[in-house]
């Protein structure tokens, strides 16, 4: 699953023509790796809490321990505050990162990325609850033990079309997984698009 979250993310990315990318929770820096390989892209940055993930991501990259190229970094840092240094990039993304947050810290990251990084595209991917069944997993639990919360489809359309009314983006919703006619796929995501930066018509053309 994790691969054909990577490649759809990067599809994502590559057809809305973003040039600078943010890897909000970058983790061992596997999207940066494949998003590394393309030269479309020409400012990738990376941020994650966790210093040990971080360290990972910079042998991965060949990066040195203190800062990058100017290409391509990663740097500690928190996606629940407003940095200036997080802003003005083309597109931003949340890669099965949301559901470790605490749910009551959400409206924080909503006002971060949202309104404060204000990426023209934002890329979110999270587990759908509803397919864990056919993980064989027993009602209530969790994929993961860092798992704050996991949402059904439902929830998680309702999450993103609030956020997307509060701050200015159109929001459209895809599947990565084979599908079960029930329970959908495994992994749910939301593109949103600035609405500023939309077509005169409103609707984005995105091909994926």
């Amino acid at each position: 699953m994790q691969e054909q979250r990577l490649a759809t993310v990067t599809r994502h990315l590559v057809a809305c023509g973003a040039r600078s990318v943010l890897d909000l929770g970058c983790g061992d820096g596997e999207l940066l790796l494949r998003l590394a390989g393309n030269a479309q892209f020409e400012r990738l940055l990376g941020i994650d809490i966790d210093h040990e993930v971080l360290s990972v991501a910079r042998r991965a990259l060949g990066l040195g321990l203190r800062s990058g190229c100017e290409r391509i970094d990663v740097r500690r840092g928190t996606f629940e505050a407003a940095d200036a240094g997080l802003c003005g990039f083309d597109a931003a993304a949340l890669v099965e990162t949301i559901e470790h947050i605490d749910p009551r810290r959400l409206a924080r990251v909503e006002h971060a990325v949202f309104r404060g990084m204000r990426p023209r595209t934002m890329l979110v991917t999270t587990p759908n609850q509803e397919y864990n069944v056919l993980h064989e997993l027993a009602p209530g639990e969790l994929r993961h033990p860092g798992h704050r919360f996991e949402w059904c489809r439902a929830k998680f359309r309702r999450w993103a079309r609030g956020v997307g009314a509060r701050c200015a983006y159109e929001v459209v919703f895809f599947d990565i997984g084979p599908p079960d006619f029930r329970h959908g796929s495994s992994t749910q995501m939301a593109r949103f698009t600035r609405r500023d930066a939309l077509p005169d018509d409103g609707v984005a053309t995105v091909q994926v």
